[in-house]
């Protein structure tokens, strides 16, 4: 079971926190008030609309500050408009702050391929930025998204001992960015935790380009939705709130330098997900229609992962099943 710290660890800096990720973490952490917020995001994905969605929030400048960053005693979620790329935003924003956890990313296997050095600029500079703030500023826990893209192309179910082999630029730079995090823990003390995110859905989502919030959407404009090749390649998809529940695990985690799979250890085909949605989607009276077309490149054919490791050490496995999870999104966008 996880060791947690006995520290109380008040203050957050959330990178990405505008987006799916981001804003499902900040919803729970602010139901506790002795929680306080600060958020790094560009706002090339997510928005203030989503961050308001969740709390209230102000933005503020990191320019032109003392010593000091900007108090984070206030109830108010602080929103920095900023990059990743740019290492004096990152070690102003890490001042005064405990935990870091670092989701602001470009994400995906198809920008990387259209663009691997965008994709190497902000997962691996952007990365080692914001580990060197920590590092600078004293920050207690670093909580790294990954993804399984850095094992790449291997036999699941993907674990943690296996030795990676990406297949696309964006499993590269998240390779990159696991091995710094490794680094920084055993060179300088900076206890990291390295989440590999399964394929994340559910509430929230409504910015999201993987399958389950990009097949709702489609089908409830009456467009037609595109799976590409046969549908049979498998993926692991875990719900918002497991994910949510595993990122404070691992904050609190006493540990560092470990990598951990977060996901559900289980295989489902794309054509099964599509089959769900469809299905869920009729009952709301939406008619859902798919088209095949051709294989991406760098896309792997089979990937779900062992969540051995994160049960044990972490104390954490997920608990919503792809249906719930599937019908509880649905909703939530017939709702928005």
């Amino acid at each position: 079971m996880v060791k947690s710290s006995t520290q109380n660890f008040d203050k957050w800096l959330i990178t990405g926190g505008c987006g799916f990720i981001g804003t499902a973490l900040i919803k729970n952490l602010t139901r506790n008030s002795r929680h306080h917020i600060r958020v790094l995001d560009n706002l090339s994905v997510g928005s203030r609309e989503n961050l308001a969605r969740v709390c209230d929030f102000n933005e503020i400048s990191m320019k032109n500050t003392s010593s000091d960053s900007p108090d984070l005693s206030s109830e108010t979620v602080q929103l920095v408009v900023g990059d990743i790329r740019n290492s004096e935003t990152c070690l102003e924003c890490a001042k005064g702050i405990d935990v870091i956890v670092h989701l602001a990313a470009n994400t995906g296997v198809v920008p990387s391929v259209e663009n691997p050095r965008i994709d190497m600029e902000a997962n691996v500079i952007g990365t080692l930025n914001v580990l060197e703030a920590a590092r600078q500023t004293g920050v207690k826990r670093f909580v790294f998204a990954s993804s399984g893209a850095p094992a790449g192309e291997v036999e699941p179910p993907i674990h943690e001992e296996l030795a990676p082999h990406p297949v696309s630029p964006y499993g590269a730079s998240k390779l990159a960015g696991e091995g710094y995090c490794s680094a920084y823990y055993r060179t300088f003390g900076l206890k990291t935790v390295i989440l590999r995110f399964g394929n994340v859905y559910g509430t929230g989502s409504s910015n999201k380009s993987s399958i389950v919030a990009k097949f709702i959407r489609q089908g409830m404009k009456g467009e037609t939705c595109e799976i590409y090749g046969d549908g049979k390649q498998t993926r692991d998809f875990i719900y918002i709130d497991d994910l949510v529940d595993a990122i404070l695990k691992a904050a609190m985690f006493d540990g560092g330098g470990e990598i951990f799979q977060i996901a559900t250890s289980k295989e489902h085909t794309v054509k099964e997900v599509a089959e769900i949605l469809f299905e869920e989607l009729e009952q709301k009276g939406t008619m859902v229609h798919f088209v095949h077309s051709s294989p991406r490149k760098g896309d792997v054919r089979r990937n779900f992962s062992s969540t051995a490791k994160a049960k044990k050490i972490l104390g954490w496995q997920a608990e919503v099943d792809l249906q719930e999870g599937i019908r509880r999104t649905v909703n939530w966008f017939m709702d928005i």
